[in-house]
């Protein structure tokens, strides 16, 4: 699968975001080592705590399923820049996933990655 591929899966996953608060959306799609791609979108809650990122919902759907080998995740936004994970995504996806390629959209359309751990090198772990 391709990063542009598994964008535009970000995208359509997206349009199920639920932000009625923020008005942000966000979608991802995570590629497993095996080629199986889960989705997800934000989900917002008026007790602001309850609410989960798209990159969350696309890791609990696919461990909930037994898949626990990543290779890459694609996030977009309703923002139409680069949307980086926040620290809580950041942290889920050290726990399954510290090897992950993190594929963003930028302003242009293009597609851009990084190596996760780049973007969180001292990552928390027992």
């Amino acid at each position: 699968m391709t990063d542009n591929e598994l964008l535009d899966l970000a995208a359509e996953a997206m349009k199920n975001a639920y932000a009625p608060y923020s008005k942000f959306c966000v979608g991802a799609a995570l590629l497993c080592k095996d080629g199986t791609v889960f989705t997800g979108c934000n989900i917002e809650n008026a007790s602001y705590g309850a609410a989960n990122c798209a990159e969350r919902t696309a890791i609990f759907k696919a461990v909930s399923e037994g898949h626990r080998d990543f290779s890459a995740i694609a996030i977009v936004s309703s923002g139409g820049g680069e949307t980086y994970p926040c620290g809580i995504c950041r942290q889920v996806m050290a726990e399954f996933a510290s090897n992950l390629r993190v594929i963003l959209r930028n302003p242009e359309g293009e597609s851009v990655s990084y190596n996760f751990k780049d973007m969180m090198p001292y990552i928390f772990s027992l």
